[in-house]
This record gives C-alpha cells, sequence and structure tokens, in this order.
C-alpha cells in the first residue's frame, strides 16, 4: 500500500532537506518535520516510520 504524504509534509521535508545540504540545519525545523510526520501518521493510520522513509525518498531521491 503507498503511503500518502500531504503537501506540507512535502514543503517541510524539502526546507530541511535544503538547510541539510547548506549545513545549516535549525533543530528548529527539524522538530517541525517530526512533529507533522507523526500528527500525520496518527490522523492517516499510518506507521510513522513508513511515513518518513517515504517523505525522505520522495524529496531526496526524487527519481
Amino acid at each position: 500500500m503507498a503511503v500518502e504524504l500531504s503537501p506540507e509534509l512535502i514543503e517541510l521535508e524539502t526546507r530541511a532537506w535544503e538547510e541539510i545540504q547548506a549545513g545549516q540545519l535549525s533543530t528548529e525545523t527539524a522538530e517541525q518535520v517530526h512533529a507533522a510526520v507523526v500528527a500525520h501518521a496518527e490522523q492517516t493510520g499510518q506507521d510513522r516510520l513508513a511515513v518518513e522513509m517515504a517523505l525522505k525518498k520522495r524529496v531526496r531521491h526524487p527519481e
């Protein structure tokens, strides 16, 4: 079953990935992504780890 990702999650992870690549990931951004992933997983009944893995794959390896 495919993991559902919201545009908001993708936007947050994209910002975090850009900060990581620039060597400037802030604690605030990391916490925002984590909280959004947890909330999304709970709201949709999906496994948190599956959501996080799918999100990272989508943003960091879009091919």
